[in-house]
């Protein structure tokens, strides 16, 4: 695995896609178009708001070609960016700390308890924040992450997950 720093730029979350940056059949991130994050700013196994854990992470949306796509499909004439993704954002990054933890397996969403959406993101926000708090890490036979997780549009919280969860899956046979 590689080294555990506390900040991850695009090529490095490119690498972690690939499955480069915590070794084959460990948690990986997904490559664009479904990527929803260009760089984790930081990232604490002591920090939040539990104590247990935070990534603190970014997405440039206005100008941001590699988004066009989905701007363009989802709707025509009334672009904004499926509430879905930016769910999946805060889940791919529950997953992300569970590799940086150094746990082994692949990872998978497996349940979120509330969700709320107060704001649409559409292709004039600037920048999208995502804030993981984690609230436990179960490292035994079964490897899951809890997590909160907030979005901010430039500035302004318009998504909160509660109860995210993560378990990272045997990359060996079923």
């Amino acid at each position: 695995m590689a080294e555990r720093r506390s900040s991850y730029e695009f090529d490095d979350l490119l690498a972690c896609g690939r499955g480069e940056l915590f070794g084959p059949g460990n948690a990986q991130l997904p490559l664009p178009p479904m990527l929803m994050v260009d760089r984790i700013a930081a990232i604490s196994e002591n920090a939040g708001a539990h104590g247990k854990g935070q990534i603190v992470a970014e997405l440039k949306v206005a100008g941001n070609e590699r988004l066009d796509w989905l701007f363009a499909c989802h709707f025509k004439g009334d672009p904004v960016m499926p509430g879905c993704l930016g769910l999946d954002a805060l889940w791919q990054l529950t997953g992300f700390f569970l590799g940086w933890l150094g746990l082994s397996g692949q990872g998978r969403a497996s349940g979120v308890g509330e969700v709320k959406f107060t704001r649409e993101v559409t292709p004039d926000v600037k920048l999208l924040e995502y804030v993981i708090d984690i609230k436990r890490v179960i490292a035994r036979k079964l490897k899951l992450a809890e997590a909160d997780g907030i979005l901010k549009a430039d500035g302004e919280v318009i998504y909160t997950a509660k109860d995210l969860r993560v378990l990272l899956k045997s990359s060996e046979g079923p």
